[in-house]
């Protein structure tokens, strides 16, 4: 099963990497790695959405906001199911804007496991102020960047095996960074990445280096590691419910097997005596 998996994978990208949209003067298709949630059948490694969140927090979070997501997500199932306790120790290690309160002020507070993640930045201008541009939120990410491209991409089954490549999409950008070709200059404080869709120019900086997120369960850190992840918890926050989904796409298929059957046996049974 998962030699033919290889082999299929194999096939889809070299027709992928033969389309027009990733000619050579455009963005590189996105690297082939794998996941375990890829497929029909595939399902998110805790162990690995946990590492990721590590990566966000300790990383991302200083510039990338992720407000469609709420603490207590962290806990539920299908997720990174971090416990009750982890769950309130890290919403409160954040803090949150509320109020009005009497005065008519608002005020900061730790944060809540019912709280979404807050923003490093109070609006979009103040995050252009500082870096340059404004960062997009990660919550949505990876369905809102597709690493393959062209026609066979569009393909149903296509879609199902592989998705559309968001996940390796954000490996790519995150490990991707390059020197510009020779005689190649970009604008001020720019940095060439040959994978960034809106580029090859981007404004952000090479955001990863080896050792620079402690993981609680000893991995090490290195940028390989640590945009696999990150780019994992992304696939978990653009679609929490995945499993759930998959899960239940398997027993309707079982259902419509089993009614097709006893639908079959009802017809040869009331037809039996009837000749034709």
């Amino acid at each position: 099963m998962k030699l033919t998996i290889k082999i299929l994978t194999g096939l889809a990208l070299a027709a992928l990497m033969a389309s027009p949209a990733l000619a050579a003067e455009g963005p590189l298709p996105a690297k082939n790695i794998s996941y375990s949630f890829e497929g029909p059948f595939g399902v998110f490694s805790r162990e690995q959405l946990q590492r990721g969140y590590e990566v966000y927090k300790q990383v991302c979070s200083s510039c990338h906001s992720m407000r469609f997501v709420k603490f207590r997500n962290l806990g539920e199932p299908g997720g990174p199911e971090f416990s009750k306790d982890e769950v309130k120790a890290i919403a409160a290690g954040y803090e949150v804007t509320d109020g009005p309160n009497d005065q008519g002020e608002m005020y900061q507070r730790p944060g809540l496991p019912s709280d979404t993640f807050p923003s490093p930045f109070p609006n979009a201008q103040a995050a252009k102020a500082a870096l340059g541009a404004d960062p997009p939120d990660l919550s949505l990410i990876t369905k809102a960047r597709a690493g393959w491209e062209g026609k066979l991409s569009s393909l149903y089954l296509t879609k199902m095996f592989f998705g559309q490549g968001g996940p390796q999409y954000v490996y790519s950008v995150l490990t991707g960074f390059q020197d510009a070709p020779a005689g190649e200059k970009g604008p001020e404080g720019k940095y060439f990445n040959p994978y960034f869709k809106a580029g090859p120019w981007i404004s952000m900086p090479p955001p990863l280096s080896d050792g620079m997120v402690t993981y609680g369960d000893g991995t090490k850190a290195t940028v390989d590691q640590m945009a696999r992840d990150v780019s994992a918890f992304l696939a978990w926050t653009a679609e929490p419910k995945m499993e759930a989904r998959k899960r239940m796409g398997f027993e309707v298929l079982i259902y419509m097997a089993v009614l097709t059957v006893l639908l079959y046996l009802v017809k040869k049974a009331i037809w039996s005596d009837v000749e034709h």
